[in-house]
């Protein structure tokens, strides 16, 4: 006998027939002991979140609109499915005090949070276990950070007293005040992985509506491979590339207790989905594990003689981007050049404005700006250890017509950044895939 600590995403608890396909899921391995659910999510095409409900409330609320029936349509969901499952549970005297709290003034993480506390509720009756509040467990200090250290001590305490539980993910509170304060969307996750690390489960199984991790992007690669088992590591390059099913943050508490975290279908159980570990499978052969990009990306080129034997000059670079509160994503470097690529959504229209900010404090001999241009990631830990992927890497795009804008490679000898045109994104992913799957 171990211990499985099961997160069910929001497709997973969207009503009544996702809630007995999850019920069936639990109780197939006694294992799975502690449960974390989010709220309930859409149901079908058009349909809405009811965390977006709740925020719609109370946005009515702070423009003096009527909200009741936009709350009337939360209540009316969750009577639906307690109905449809017949579970004893006095939801209304629930929705009472939060439409007091709501008159009252309450704060937008309050009203948010309890999609999370409703359905956690409901399914803790459903399935028979303890109701355990996140409130006063995950703790926030006054920056809003996570306190990792004080959350896990405040877990293991508590989840001693239960041999079972359901937790409400997504939110905890304030550790001084102790009012309650959300993580960002998709916290529900690191809620399960926190939970994991608390209990010493011996798996993190994070249930959701996709069979794990692929290869490459479904929608630009027909019928990617599925990535069976990935390493912490890769996985942290692949999501870093838009490659996402799991919440970035959702991945450290797991990985400092060393436990294994299973992604999973719930619509299709019986599928092996993802494994994420710590270290690299050695019985995987493939030279790459994953594909991933994302596009529009500016890269200014800046030209600069003996640059190489100029002290301070990246540091003065990294120094106005600071000023301008924009993030940089890559720095290649050369002899007598270096590159900064940031997002234009980083960039938010201020590309000129940073451009006279590099003449004036870096003097450079010329600059070069090339803008929409995608970048993607070729991931792979055996990548390091094997000769010629670079030049199979090349060559399939020289093959495709695709034009390199830039090259980097990142120092884990984990994977290949390219940069290429917005226009030849799906078409560079769609060759490198092919010359090595």
């Amino acid at each position: 006998m171990g211990i499985k600590v099961a997160k069910f995403g929001g497709s997973s608890v969207a009503d009544g027939i996702q809630l007995m396909k999850t019920k069936q899921i639990i109780e197939a391995d006694p294992d799975r002991k502690y449960i974390v659910v989010s709220a309930p999510g859409k149901r079908f095409d058009g349909d809405n979140k009811i965390t977006d409900l709740l925020y719609l409330c109370k946005t009515h609320m702070e423009h003096n609109l009527p909200y009741e029936q936009v709350f009337q349509v939360i209540t009316d969901r969750f009577m639906a499915v307690q109905l449809n499952l017949n579970v004893n549970v006095d939801l209304q005297g629930h929705f009472d005090i939060i439409k007091e709290n709501l008159k009252k003034g309450c704060s937008s993480d309050y009203i948010a949070s309890r999609g999370e506390y409703l359905n956690a509720v409901l399914i803790a009756a459903f399935l028979g276990y303890d109701f355990v509040d996140a409130e006063g467990l995950i703790l926030f200090d006054n920056k809003g950070r996570l306190m990792q250290e004080a959350t896990d001590e405040a877990l293991r305490k508590e989840l001693a007293k239960h041999e079972r539980a359901v937790l409400p993910g997504f939110y905890g509170s304030n550790a001084e005040d102790g009012k309650v304060r959300t993580f960002s969307r998709g916290g529900s996750d690191i809620t399960g992985s926190l939970v994991a690390r608390a209990v010493d489960a011996d798996i993190y199984e994070n249930w959701t509506d996709v069979s794990g991790f692929l290869m490459a992007d479904p929608r630009i690669v027909k019928n990617p491979k599925p990535i069976h088992k990935i390493s912490y590591k890769e996985l942290r390059e692949l999501s870093y590339m838009g490659a996402s099913v799991l919440h970035e943050d959702a991945i450290y508490p797991a990985r400092i207790a060393n436990i294994p975290i299973n992604i999973r279908n719930t619509n299709l159980p019986e599928d092996p989905g993802t494994i994420i570990t710590a270290e690299h499978d050695e019985s995987n052969t493939n030279v790459v594990t994953g594909i991933a990009g994302s596009k529009d990306f500016t890269v200014i080129a800046i030209y600069k003689n003996m640059l190489s034997s100029e002290r301070g000059f990246v540091r003065r670079i990294l120094a106005i981007l600071e000023d301008m509160d924009i993030n940089f994503e890559h720095l290649p470097s050369g002899i007598d050049t270096i590159s900064v690529v940031v997002s234009n959504k980083s960039l938010d229209g201020r590309l000129d404005e940073l451009l006279e900010a590099f003449e004036k404090q870096l003097s450079p001999d010329h600059m070069e700006t090339f803008e929409d241009i995608a970048l993607i990631a070729t991931v792979g830990h055996g990548m390091s250890s094997r000769s010629g992927v670079s030049a199979a890497l090349f060559t399939a795009l020289a093959e495709a017509e695709v034009n390199i804008r830039m090259i980097d490679q990142g120092s884990s000898e984990m994977n290949i950044i390219v940069g290429v045109q917005n226009r030849d994104f799906d078409t560079a992913i769609r060759a490198i895939y092919q010359a090595f799957v």
